[in-house]
């Protein structure tokens, strides 16, 4: 497989989450409150073309709207290549943190 950058594979698992709802500044707000850091569009927009480019998410235009000026939004989701990175980057990591011991919060 193919390495992604830890950014790619943030942005991927936040299309995964926002199914339908994953259009670049929906990722963008997304990824800002789980993070609780304020990304910029660019931090989100040059990975995701790249993710794009290479198969491991694939876009499609949704339906123009009033709000937006009559424009669409750029729907992305996960392809199937790139779920199979996501898989095997989870099994990798569970495998690394194994033996990590629990440790509760304060």
């Amino acid at each position: 497989m193919k390495t992604i950058s830890k950014r790619e594979e943030q942005i991927l698992i936040a299309i995964w989450n926002l199914k339908e709802s994953a259009y670049l500044l929906a990722i963008k707000n997304y990824l800002s409150k789980i993070m609780e850091t304020d990304w910029s569009v660019g931090a989100i927009h040059k990975p995701l073309m790249k993710l794009e480019k290479e198969g491991f998410v694939e876009s499609r235009m949704g339906e123009a709207t009033a709000k937006r000026g009559g424009r669409s939004k750029k729907i992305y989701r996960v392809s199937p290549r790139g779920l199979d990175a996501l898989k095997t980057i989870k099994e990798e990591y569970d495998a690394l943190w194994a033996k990590f011991p629990v440790v509760k919060k304060a």
